[in-house]
């Protein structure tokens, strides 16, 4: 498929040059003369790449404006500016805001086509890039068979003819973002767009903009509503949004229609919410944090993710799972990746499974040319934190203020659970490590109310 390419200058001469230019090296060109043109061309269909120069003539507008349209639509449409009497420093303004190159007139045929080819390329570059991340952290598995894990595995395909809003919620990095896309690929809405609005990233003043969009001077910028119409919106750490948009939100979810910034028209929306937190937003709502009206039309369908830590069972099937994909990302033999350590089971995981991943991928990266002595020392350094010695002191203190048998009851209890985390559940195993009989240790799991663990 031929790429697109739109050219923008208003003098006719050096239009009429580029574009033939362009067009024996089999490119689709269109051309423009002004910025009206140029925004009507756009909004047709976003150029593969845009040549435009930085001094339109009859306009209050410029190239400049034209490259800030483009970058907002999709900052990785690569844009080379021209002009024959631009100043240094718009030059250097145009690079910042994200052009990919800068020619001074005159130029050559060689030199225009260089600059075109390589652009297209750094872009194409960039959108596999996107792709291979895209596979990376975005079409994992729900892996577990904990029974937090198994019950939001019921719960998703429950909700998969649903069209009920969910709220999720968990500590960061528990794979609240994955669970919802679960959730949108098993729903009618799959071939639909899945977007996120993310708000504990976003500034106190862009959250309206954002969501709703604008409209400025003639040009339009979609939010997040208007991108994931027919899909489904996740809004991520909804509990950072504020109090007064808070409200505004509550209307479009009663009314299905809302008004860009600046805008007069109405926008009709038909879209799935999701919503999560890292924050307790019952709380929040006690407090005053949260509208409670919102809240209600938020927690349709609650589903809550436990910490890793809680979950030590489903560790290995994670770390198996993040092995075979990780290795067949960054190319390496599954045999040389080796993940084995004691502490895995007794480290606090402050970061959930997303640290876990991460400990992986840096293991997987390392096998790849490192000896083993090096990946033993990065284990033990990643896991011999101060979270797990933390954990550590909280059972301690636990057992300090208990009387004499109650504390020596945790501790044993303690002490077998992860014993046998660590085996997987095998009690031959536990019991030759703690050098105990099996019958006894049997008896002792029993007389502490220690279910099988496997």
């Amino acid at each position: 498929m031929h790429k697109d390419i739109l050219v923008i200058d208003d003098n006719p001469d050096i239009r009429f040059l580029i574009c033939n230019i362009l067009k024996e090296q089999n490119f689709n060109v269109r051309s423009a003369a002004n910025y009206d043109q140029a925004v009507l061309e756009i909004n047709k269909k976003l150029p593969d790449l845009a040549v435009i120069d930085i001094k339109l003539d009859k306009t209050d507008k410029d190239g400049i404006d034209l490259l800030k349209l483009i970058i907002g639509k999709d900052k990785l449409t690569p844009v080379i500016m021209i002009s024959g009497h631009a100043t240094v420093q718009i030059a250097v303004e145009a690079i910042r805001l994200g052009a990919y190159e800068f020619i001074e007139k005159p130029f050559s045929t060689e030199k225009i086509l260089n600059y075109v080819k390589r652009a297209l390329e750094a872009a194409f570059l960039k959108q596999e890039k996107d792709i291979i991340e895209n596979k990376l952290f975005h079409s994992f598995d729900l892996v577990g068979k904990s029974p937090g894990i198994v019950k939001i595995k019921k719960t998703i395909e429950k909700l998969a003819s649903s069209e009920s809003r969910v709220l999720i919620s968990g500590p960061t990095g528990s794979g609240k973002e994955l669970v919802a896309r679960k959730i949108h690929k098993n729903s009618p809405r799959a071939k639909e767009s899945f977007v996120i609005l993310n708000a504990a990233l976003l500034k106190e003043k862009t959250y309206e903009k954002e969501l709703f969009g604008e409209e400025f001077d003639g040009n339009v910028s979609f939010g997040a509503l208007e991108r994931a119409n027919k899909g489904t919106l996740l809004i991520d750490e909804v509990s950072e949004i504020p109090f007064e948009t808070q409200a505004n939100i509550l209307r479009v979810l009663i009314d299905q229609k809302f008004k860009r910034l600046n805008g007069s028209q109405y926008i009709n929306v038909n879209i799935r919410l999701i919503s999560s937190t890292s924050k307790d937003l019952k709380e929040l709502v006690e407090s005053g944090k949260f509208r409670e009206d919102l809240f209600h039309r938020l927690n349709v369908v609650p589903i809550g993710l436990n910490s890793l830590s809680s979950r030590t069972e489903d560790i290995p099937l994670l770390i198996d799972y993040f092995k075979e994909k990780l290795s067949e990302i960054n190319g390496v033999p599954l045999s040389k990746i080796d993940i084995s350590n004691d502490n895995l089971y007794t480290y606090h995981w402050p970061g959930n499974v997303r640290e876990l991943r991460n400990l992986v991928e840096r293991v997987t990266i390392l096998s790849a040319n490192e000896n083993k002595e090096s990946i033993n020392k990065l284990m033990n350094d990643v896991l011999a934190s101060s979270s797990s010695v933390e954990n550590d002191k909280n059972v301690l203190e636990k057992s300090f203020a208990s009387p004499l048998k109650e504390a020596r009851e945790h501790f044993e209890k303690e002490y077998l659970i992860t014993q046998l985390k660590k085996n997987h559940g095998n009690i031959s195993k536990t019991a030759d490590f703690i050098g105990m009989e099996r019958s006894a240790l049997h008896r002792k799991l029993k007389s502490l109310g220690i279910k099988g663990i496997n």
